[in-house]
């Protein structure tokens, strides 16, 4: 062999394996023929009431004010993903969410007399999501979502009979969901951080016009900003 062809060999060889120990590995490279598969979700919640208020919340001097205010929570829950395109998924997040609703209101007499007072939900969150994905580029993807949820509130109180409830709520929502997200691909499992917001349709205020709350509030319907952290393999 010429030494001009080896000195050119080597020199090829010389410029490919760098270029080849720079190349990113694929993680999880057989991950998007999967028919479906599953993982685990928790995050961190804050809610907040939406509220109307009745006519007689404005004509009469019971009530100054009525704020309500974001609170914390949290999420725990399982994903069950099902693939219907190489760009759309169909995913359920069954999950608990501990969610915490806080109220302020004041009173006209006594003067600027204040109260706050919490309103605890533990929903049983049922939402079913679409979830488009772009490519993926390299170890990483980028997915909006969108859907509807179905929750229930197993600490709703609106058949409860204490006689120190200043509320009553009831225990079935129906509402929307958004969100945006990203996926990091390691070798046995994708890191997926994500944030959603969700809006219910149902009127919560159950109607128990013995409590002076109820007859200055209309309609009273649940937020939600959800940020999860999911596992998925």
């Amino acid at each position: 062999m010429r030494p001009g062809k080896l000195l050119l060999i080597i020199l090829l060889l010389h410029l490919a394996f760098p270029a080849a120990a720079q190349r990113p590995l694929l993680n999880m490279a057989d991950h998007d023929d999967k028919p479906y598969y599953f993982g685990i979700t928790f995050g961190l919640n804050y809610s907040v009431y939406n509220i109307t208020y009745t006519e007689s919340f404005a004509t009469t001097d019971t009530f100054k004010r009525i704020q309500p205010h974001w609170q914390p929570g949290f999420n725990l829950g399982l994903i069950g993903n099902l693939k219907l395109t190489n760009f759309i998924d169909l995913r359920f997040v069954p999950s608990l969410a501990f969610a915490y609703k806080n109220l302020q209101f004041e009173y006209a007499l006594p003067s600027d007399s204040i109260s706050n007072r919490t309103i605890e939900s533990i929903y049983m969150h049922l939402p079913l999501q679409l979830k488009f994905k772009s490519d993926r580029i390299k170890n990483f993807r980028f997915y909006g979502l969108g859907g509807a949820k179905f929750d229930y509130d197993m600490s709703a109180n609106s058949r409860s009979h204490r006689p120190d409830e200043f509320l009553k709520v009831s225990p079935v929502d129906f509402g929307w969901e958004i969100g945006i997200g990203f996926e990091f691909y390691n070798p046995s499992f994708i890191f997926s951080p994500e944030i959603k917001m969700s809006q219910g349709f149902t009127n919560q205020l159950y109607p128990d016009h013995g409590l002076q709350l109820t007859n200055a509030i209309n309609t009273l319907k649940t937020r939600m900003i959800v940020i999860s952290i999911h596992l998925e393999g």
